[in-house]
Formats: structure tokens, C-alpha cells, sequence
């Protein structure tokens, strides 16, 4: 009896998930469907339009095999990811391999939609059964342990489509590939109960923890999980692959054993962790189901040298098997969290900037917070440390924060803080005692210096300095200014004798090159002055904020007279007939620094509006290529909500249309909307400008 009831209200919680999921569709077309996001080594997307149209691949474009199967009157269909063996150097670069799949019938997809926190996919299975599948990755921002506790939620259900009822079978299958970097490495696999669910668990068995750093890297050490709930309805297996199959196409059930005769030898691809549900006679009431997948990396981060725990372990006080107990018992509750979170991001971003714009946010929500990993140091410090996906595979990069940097200052600024505190303390420490601020902290997941050459002097201390006014701007104090006072006074003493006309030196857009006299970054110069300025005022140091404000000014008057070109302002003060994206200058506007000129932005956002290309506005005048991000950075800027769309407009349109089947770029050609470079990258989170500065202006006008 008790069993039976238990299986009810189990029932009835995950019947509630489906019914409280938005009635909000995104029309987009993505570029990759974000499935698992759990941190920069487990994220797994769909680079297809239809979910059993390719592997399911990590971001970097490598293999993470997930197989899903449904059995409807012992007929089998796929509906997830694609049978290819062996995983050689052909499967991993997209060429077809000679194989003869087991699964080779598939369901028809009739829908996919990207909400912020889920992706939910519909298919039709035969004609006889409705498939709803959803994806949930719990990053919610106010929800420190839940967004770095490492598992994620597929949840399934089923419903007839015909009037009739239909014998159900659910079938998922994952391998050891999401526990390795490269093929050629040893794995082990095993199973275990515990706390009534079943782990099927895997790893390398080098173990070799925060041995591998670098850029295109997958994680090799620790251990990936599949998990379900043990009940008389759920089987598992771990088996070879052929073996595994047969069980579910002849049976619909696995064996509930792990084959004692696997050997570490075998190729780790041959070896498949398989999870089976009857969900029995299935009529017009939907039948639900879900499991859950996640990964142990057991330590995270190197942090000066000292190895640390993900903050989900609590310093190591909770376990693995902890955080699925965890997980399961909070399940229905954090569906409806996570529906209540999707509906209040859409209808803000729609509100602030339209239905493609809020179709864009929800895209790069998961993205950009699954590029970080949540940690804290021996003091408890919070840290929060991006990787710089694809573009040089640094750790902590301060000009990947500030980008990324709106998303944070409108759910959580602490986050933000926790991208910062490393710096600060790099600087603090003395390990860093150059006058200007750090580029990265190192080389992902090695944060003991940067690795990254002569930095960027100019970029990365306005970077520090705005973010730190902008966390005051939306904290309502200067609280976290004041304790890292002095080492903001250096950086802007620094700016006020180096930023007006930068020497030749990298910024953030650095793919560009080096370059003198550059306006946008005398701009975030003079800012991050202006920006310390309004901080010395928050603490109540009214000369200092004078003294710096008014200089700021005073700067902003000449850059104007220096950069002026009739209808337009140049890239560099020195070349006539150049232009360029002033992305930089909306923070004038959000901080309420008002330092240079109002027509300055207006100036430039209506002569932009002459540069636009079929796929959005180029960076400058030297090239067709963009930044997305910088983008909605200018599109903030716009006088109307109708100028704004009319950027934004073409940077849908490009991820709509593009070619690049890859987690969203945010470097690609306006002509033909094609990746140049980077992918999965945290800046994405640059898009919730518009919407920070909504929530900032509503502020200041209820204040």
C-alpha cells in the first residue's frame, strides 16, 4: 500500500510539471538547442532542427551520445540523438560512418521551444501517441545551491492520439563519452542503489583531477551520472550496446544488472548506461515520467594553487548521491519555479524590447550562466568563474564578465561579484602590481594568474571600475566599492593619465588587432573615471567625486572635438571617414553619468541605422563581421522602442537563418550571418542590457 501511494503521488507531481509549463513560444529558429547546461565541461546541445537528426554533441561540437526511444505496441521509434559506431576521428568531425542502426525508425518532431530555463519538444509517434519532452537546467540566479547543484531533469509524457489505448515503453541511453576528452581513454562503469534510485554511474579511470586545462577540452576526471527512481515500473542496464537495444525492442524492459564482463579494454563508445520505464496502457490521460543526469567533478577549480569543491558540496559535506535525493524530493517544486521564471523573463523582455528580443534573452540564458562554475574560496568568498568558450580558453577573463555582465546585475548581482573577487584579490594580494587591472585570472580550470601576456591596461580597469558603479547603481551602496577602495583609486588615477588618447594596445575586441587613438575605449575610460567618481559620492567623499566627475566632463568635451566627422563619430581620432560601434557609451545613460553630450548617442545610432547589413550592423568600418552582443549594447541606446527592434531585427534574423549549427556565436558576418569565431560564450548574457536598463529607469522613477 505504501508503495502504491508513493507511485501516485509521483505520478501526480510529475503530471503537474506538464501542466504548469508556459503557453510562451519562441519562434526562433536556433542555431543549437541547449539540452544539458550544467557548467563549461557538462553542456550538451542539439545541433540539428530535429532532436533525432544528429548526435547530441558537447558545445564544442564532440560527441556526448544520447539516445532516446519510445515503444508504442512493440514498434520502436527515435526520438533522440543518432546511432553512429565507432567514435573515430570520422564520427567526430561529422562524417558518416558505416553502421547499421538498431533504432532506425523515427517519430516526426512537430515542435521545439526554448524557454529560458527548458527546451520542450513535441513529437508524433506514429500516429497513435503524443511525445512531450522537456529539458530543465534549474540556473536559477536567486538560487545559489540550486544553480550549481549538477544535475539536470529530462521529464517525458505521453498521451493517445488516436482515442485508443497504446502498450508504452520509454527507452534513454548515454555512454562513458560524457565522462572523457579524448576516445582513446579507460573508462569503468558501474551501478549502485541507493535512497530508492538507481545510479548508473561512469568515469575515466586515470582520474586524473584538474589534470586537463586549455580551450577545445572536455573533462576527463570525475564521474557522470544517469538516475532514476527505483520503482516495479523503471528497469536499468549498463551493457554493450547491441545487447542493450535487443533488451528494450524485444521486451521493453533492461535487466537491471550491469554486465560484470565489461572491460575498461573495450572502447568506452561500445558500452551504453541504459534507463527503461513501462508507462503501461496509455490512453487520452497523459502518462509522465522523468530522470535526471549529472556529474561529479569532485574538485572544480585550482584557485591559487588550493583545489576547491563545486558550492553545491557544501564543502564537501554533501554528496553526489545527496544532491540527487535532493533533487528528486524538490522535483515538482522546481518545475513550477522554473515555469514561473520563464514566464516572468519572457513577458519582461518582451515588454522591454519585443517578441524577438525576448525570444533572443531566452536563448541566451542558459547559455551564458552554464559558461561559468559557482565555487568559494577557504574564507567562504562566492566565486564565480567564467570560460572563455572558443576564444582563447582563458579563465575569470574580465572583458567576458563585463559583457556578460547585465544578465547578473538584473537577477543577482552577487554573481557579478563573484566574477570579480578574484581580481580583486589577484591585485590585493600583490600577486599583480601593475597599476592597471588583470586581463584572466589563468587558463580554465587553473585560476593561479594571468595567462594571457601583456593584457589589456586600458579595457580591463574601465571594465572594473563600471561594473563596480553599476553594482552600487543596483545594490543602492557602495558597500563593495569601499572594500576594494584603493585598488579602484589606482586604476582610475591610471585612466586619468593614459585613457583620453589610448596608446596602441588591445581592447576587448582584440580579434581586431592592435590599435592607437581608439574612441570607443577612450570612451569606457573616461566612464570608468566618471563611474569612480559617483562612487566616491555614494561614500560621501564629495571632493574626490568632484574632482573626478568634472574632469570626466572635461574629457568628454574633447573626445567630442577630437572624434567628430560630420554625421558621425570616427573609430580612431586619427582617421577621418571610419566608424565604429560606441557600445561603451550606454553606460553614460544607465549610471546616470550624463558626461558627455546626449546628442553624441543619438548621433551615432542614426547614422548606424545607414550602416546595417541583411544580418545586423558591422563592429566598424574596417570589416562586415559583429558582435552580437555589442549590438543590443548600441540597440539600448536608441531614442524608441521602434529604433531598438529595427537593430535587433537583423541579429534575429541571423541566428534564425545562419548556416553555423553551433550554441549561439557571438562573432559572425553581417552578409551573410555565418560564424567567424567563438561559440557558447558567457557574453551572451550582454543581451539583458535592455532589460537592465528598463528595470534601472523604473527604479530611479519609483525611488
Amino acid at each position: 500500500m505504501k508503495k502504491t501511494i508513493l507511485g501516485l503521488l509521483f505520478f501526480f507531481a510529475v503530471s503537474v510539471v506538464f501542466a504548469q509549463q508556459s503557453v510562451e513560444t519562441n519562434r526562433l529558429r536556433a542555431p543549437a538547442y541547449p539540452l544539458i547546461t550544467i557548467d563549461p565541461y557538462m553542456s550538451a546541445w542539439s545541433f540539428s532542427d530535429n532532436l533525432y537528426g544528429d548526435v547530441v554533441r558537447h558545445w564544442t561540437g564532440q560527441r556526448r551520445s544520447l539516445i532516446g526511444a519510445i515503444r508504442v505496441d512493440g514498434k520502436v521509434y527515435r526520438f533522440m540523438g543518432k546511432e553512429v559506431l565507432p567514435m573515430d576521428s570520422a564520427s567526430m568531425s561529422n562524417e558518416k560512418v558505416p553502421y547499421h542502426p538498431l533504432f532506425n525508425q523515427t517519430v516526426q518532431q512537430t515542435s521545439v521551444n526554448v524557454l529560458p530555463t527548458q527546451t520542450i519538444y513535441s513529437f508524433n509517434c506514429g500516429g497513435k501517441v503524443q511525445l512531450t519532452l522537456i529539458f530543465t537546467a534549474p540556473l536559477l540566479p536567486s538560487n545559489l545551491d540550486l544553480l550549481s547543484r549538477p544535475v539536470d531533469y529530462i521529464s517525458y509524457q505521453v498521451k493517445s492520439m488516436d482515442q485508443k489505448r497504446h502498450d508504452v515503453q520509454m527507452y534513454f541511453e548515454a555512454t562513458p563519452e560524457w565522462a572523457v576528452n579524448h576516445e582513446d581513454q579507460k573508462i569503468s562503469s558501474g551501478m549502485e542503489s541507493k535512497n530508492g534510485m538507481t545510479f548508473l554511474k561512469t568515469g575515466t579511470l586515470s582520474q586524473n583531477i584538474l589534470g586537463t586545462k586549455g580551450d577545445n577540452v572536455r573533462m576527463d576526471w570525475g564521474y557522470f551520472y544517469l538516475v532514476g527512481k527505483q520503482n516495479k515500473s523503471n528497469s536499468f542496464e549498463i551493457n554493450d550496446y547491441g545487447t542493450i537495444k535487443h533488451q528494450f525492442i524485444t521486451k521493453g524492459v533492461l535487466t537491471d544488472k550491469a554486465n560484470p564482463h565489461l572491460s575498461p579494454e573495450m572502447k568506452h563508445e561500445m558500452t551504453a548506461l541504459g534507463y527503461a520505464e513501462q508507462l503501461g496502457r496509455v490512453g487520452e490521460h497523459p502518462v509522465s515520467g522523468y530522470l535526471m543526469l549529472g556529474y561529479d567533478d569532485i574538485y572544480s577549480i585550482q584557485y591559487f594553487g588550493q583545489n576547491l569543491k563545486a558550492w553545491w558540496t557544501n564543502d564537501g559535506k554533501t554528496t553526489m548521491a545527496d544532491a540527487f535525493s535532493k533533487a528528486a524530493s524538490e522535483y515538482p517544486d522546481i518545475m513550477k519555479q522554473c515555469a514561473a521564471f520563464n514566464d516572468q523573463l519572457m513577458q519582461a523582455a518582451k515588454q522591454a524590447g519585443g517578441q524577438k528580443y525576448a525570444d533572443l534573452c531566452a536563448l541566451a540564458f542558459r547559455q551564458s550562466i552554464a559558461a561559468h562554475k559557482l565555487v568559494k574560496d577557504k574564507s567562504g568568498e562566492l566565486l564565480f568563474f567564467s570560460k572563455e568558450n572558443f576564444s582563447n580558453g582563458s579563465i575569470g577573463t574580465v572583458d567576458v564578465t563585463y559583457p556578460s555582465s547585465p544578465l547578473f546585475l538584473y537577477y543577482n548581482p552577487a554573481l557579478l561579484q563573484g566574477m570579480m573577487n578574484p581580481i580583486f584579490k589577484y591585485c590585493e594580494s600583490g600577486r599583480w602590481n601593475k597599476p592597471f587591472a588583470p586581463h584572466d585570472m589563468g587558463t580554465y580550470p587553473i585560476a593561479n594568474g594571468q595567462t594571457y601576456g601583456d593584457g589589456m591596461p586600458i579595457e580591463e580597469s574601465g571594465n572594473m571600475l563600471i561594473l563596480t558603479a553599476a553594482i552600487a547603481q543596483v545594490e543602492g551602496n557602495a558597500d563593495y566599492a569601499h572594500k576594494h577602495w584603493e585598488m579602484l583609486s589606482t586604476w582610475a588615477n591610471y585612466l586619468l593619465q593614459n585613457g583620453l588618447d589610448p596608446e596602441n594596445q588591445l581592447c576587448t575586441d582584440d580579434f581586431a588587432g592592435h590599435f592607437a587613438h581608439n574612441a570607443n575605449l577612450s570612451i569606457k575610460a573616461i566612464l570608468g573615471i566618471a563611474a569612480y567618481g559617483k562612487l566616491a559620492a555614494m561614500l560621501g567623499e564629495r571632493d574626490i567625486a568632484t574632482k573626478y566627475i568634472d574632469t570626466a566632463r572635461v574629457m568628454a568635451q574633447k573626445w567630442v572635438e577630437m572624434d567628430q566627422d560630420g554625421d558621425h563619430y570616427r573609430l580612431t581620432f586619427d582617421q577621418p571617414g571610419t566608424w565604429s560601434q560606441k557600445y561603451n557609451l550606454v553606460w553614460d545613460q544607465l549610471l546616470g553619468l550624463n558626461v558627455f553630450p546626449k546628442e553624441v548617442a543619438q548621433k551615432e545610432i542614426a547614422y548606424y541605422l545607414t550602416k546595417q547589413n541583411k544580418y545586423g550592423l558591422p563592429l566598424d568600418s574596417r570589416k562586415t563581421y559583429t558582435k552580437s552582443d555589442w549590438i543590443m549594447w548600441t540597440a539600448t541606446m536608441a531614442p524608441n522602442k521602434a529604433t531598438f527592434e529595427e537593430l535587433i531585427d537583423p541579429v534575429y534574423r541571423a541566428f534564425d537563418e545562419t548556416t553555423s549549427r553551433v550554441p549561439m556565436t557571438d562573432w559572425y558576418e553581417t552578409t551573410n550571418a555565418r560564424q567567424v569565431g567563438f561559440q557558447a560564450r558567457s557574453v551572451v548574457g550582454g543581451y539583458f542590457m535592455k532589460m537592465l536598463k528598463v528595470k534601472q529607469s523604473e527604479y530611479s522613477h519609483n525611488r
